[in-house]
C-alpha cells in the first residue's frame, strides 16, 4: 500500500492549520488569507473522496482547538472547512457549477447560524444586541467627529435619525445578513479553489455562463411584488412577523433583480461593444448610488417579465 494518499493528507491537514493560525493572528493579511483556508479540504476531497476531506477537517479542527481554542476553530471549521468539504464532494459528482455553487451557499448559511448559535449558548450573551450596540456606538462616535469638526447641528441629527432607523431595521433583516455573510464565503471559497485547481491543473467544475446570459425565473418577480406589499402591511398595522419576513424576502428577491439588472446591462455593453474599463466604471457608479441600485434591480425584475435581451436578439 502506497504512503503517497497518507502523505498528501497530512500535508494538506497541516496547511489547513497554518492558514487557520495565519487568519487569526496575522492582522491586515488574515483577511485575505480566510479565504484561502477552504482550498486544502477542497483539494483533498475531490483527490481522495469526502471521507477523507472529513478526517482531514476533523483532525485540522482537533488542532487549531489546542493552539487557539475552541470558539475561533469552530468559526473557522464551520465558516470554510465544511464549505471546502460540499464544494469538493460536488466536484467528485460532476455537478454544474450552479448547482455546486447553490449547495456551498447552503451549507455556509446553515454554518453561521450554528456558529451564532454557539457564541450564544457558550458565552451566554445575545449576540444580535451585542453587535446593534457597537453599531450605534461606531455611529455615535462619527457624529462626535463631525460635530467637532463644525458639522451643521440639523444635518447630524437628520443622519442621526435616519441612523437609528437603519439599526432598528437592521435587527429585522438578520436574516439577510447572515445570507450575505454565507454568499461572501462562499464566493471567496469558489474563487480561490478555482484559481488553485487551474494552478494545480485539475478539473475544476464547469465554467458558469456569461453573466450576460444569466436570467432568474418569472416566480422572483411576482415574490418581489408581494414581498413589498407585505412589509407595507405589516409595518403599517404593527404585523411583527409580517414585516420581518417581508422585508427580508423583498431584500432577497430585490438584490436577485439587481443580478439580473446587472446581466441586461452587460449584455448591453456586448451589444454596442462597451470596453471592459468602461463598463467596470460604471458598475461602480451603480453600485456606490442607492437609487440606480434600485432603477437597476427594478430593471431586473421586469426583465424577467419581459426579456429585454431576447428582444434585441430577435431584432
Amino acid at each position: 500500500m502506497s504512503n503517497k494518499p497518507i502523505v498528501e493528507g497530512g500535508l494538506l491537514t497541516a496547511i489547513t492549520v497554518i492558514l487557520g493560525l495565519a487568519s487569526i493572528y496575522l492582522p491586515v493579511f488574515g483577511l485575505i488569507i480566510e479565504f484561502f483556508c477552504a482550498v486544502p479540504i477542497v483539494v483533498l476531497t475531490v483527490r481522495q473522496g469526502a471521507a477523507k476531506g472529513f478526517l482531514a477537517l476533523t483532525a485540522s479542527f482537533i488542532l487549531l482547538t489546542i493552539f487557539v481554542g475552541p470558539l475561533l476553530s469552530i468559526r473557522n471549521a464551520l465558516s470554510f472547512g465544511v464549505c471546502g468539504l460540499v464544494l469538493g464532494w460536488c466536484i467528485n459528482k460532476g455537478y454544474s457549477a450552479i448547482k455546486s455553487f447553490i449547495a456551498t451557499l447552503i451549507t455556509a448559511f446553515i454554518a453561521q447560524i450554528i456558529v451564532i448559535g454557539i457564541v450564544t449558548l457558550v458565552l451566554e450573551i445575545d449576540v444580535i444586541d451585542t453587535e446593534m450596540t457597537a453599531v450605534q456606538e461606531t455611529f455615535d462616535e462619527t457624529f462626535k467627529i463631525y460635530e467637532e469638526i463644525g458639522v451643521d447641528k440639523e444635518t447630524i441629527a437628520d443622519a442621526r435619525r435616519k441612523t437609528l432607523i437603519t439599526v432598528h431595521y437592521m435587527k429585522y433583516l438578520l436574516p439577510i445578513i447572515l445570507l450575505l455573510m454565507a454568499v461572501l464565503n462562499t464566493v471567496a471559497c469558489y474563487l480561490t479553489a478555482q484559481l488553485v485547481f487551474k494552478k494545480l491543473r485539475l478539473k475544476f467544475v464547469e465554467p458558469m455562463p456569461p453573466f450576460a446570459e444569466w436570467r432568474f425565473p418569472q416566480v422572483i418577480f411576482y415574490i418581489a411584488s408581494f414581498a413589498i406589499l407585505g412589509a407595507y402591511w405589516g409595518g403599517t398595522r404593527n404585523w411583527i412577523v409580517l414585516q420581518t419576513v417581508s422585508l427580508n424576502t423583498a431584500f432577497i428577491a430585490m438584490s436577485i433583480g439587481l443580478i439580473q439588472g446587472l446581466a441586461v446591462l452587460s449584455c448591453a455593453a456586448d451589444k454596442y461593444e462597451v470596453s471592459k474599463f468602461v463598463r467596470r466604471i460604471i458598475f461602480v457608479i451603480i453600485i456606490l448610488n442607492m437609487l440606480t441600485l434600485e432603477l437597476v434591480a427594478i430593471t431586473g425584475l421586469f426583465d424577467m417579465l419581459f426579456d429585454y435581451r431576447a428582444r434585441w436578439i430577435n431584432r
